[in-house]
């Protein structure tokens, strides 16, 4: 069963997509049918699987997680205990746990089927730059 990492510099807060490196992923096992597994090794991002014509779709998801967890310096987050790390830190940690870090995608013809305008993305939830790396594999 193939695995790979990859690995991708974040610029901060944001979707990135990485259905490209999966489907090269995908065609350089060689595999024809199967399930690729994506895995996001972090606790403070996560994956979704989106829409990737139109980029004010990314920009207005972003903006709604924003709205959904502020930062720990808003009035509303008081309550929050952990920010060793910063006032982006925990409600990372809660944006993560809101969405998956974990998605699988079915594999025919030996690329994703996903529909037309679908795409794989890691979602960043800090607002500093991070280097993060996604398990990829395949059950055939």
């Amino acid at each position: 069963m193939p695995q790979t990492v990859i690995t991708l510099q974040t610029s901060g807060q944001g979707l990135y997509e990485i259905t490209a490196q999966a489907v090269d992923f995908i065609r350089r096992s060689k595999v024809e049918t199967g399930l690729l597994t994506a895995f996001v090794r972090h606790t403070s991002a996560s994956l979704v699987i989106q829409e990737n014509a139109d980029p004010d779709v990314r920009t207005d998801l972003e903006a709604f997680f924003a709205h959904l967890v502020p930062p720990a310096t808003d009035a509303s987050m008081r309550y929050l205990v952990h920010r060793l790390e910063g006032p982006d830190d925990m409600p990372a940690h809660i944006k993560s746990a809101l969405t998956q870090v974990s998605i699988s995608i079915p594999i025919g013809d030996r690329t994703l089927l996903l529909g037309t305008w679908q795409g794989l993305y890691l979602f960043e939830h800090r607002d500093r730059p991070h280097r993060r790396e996604v398990v990829l594999h395949i059950s055939a």
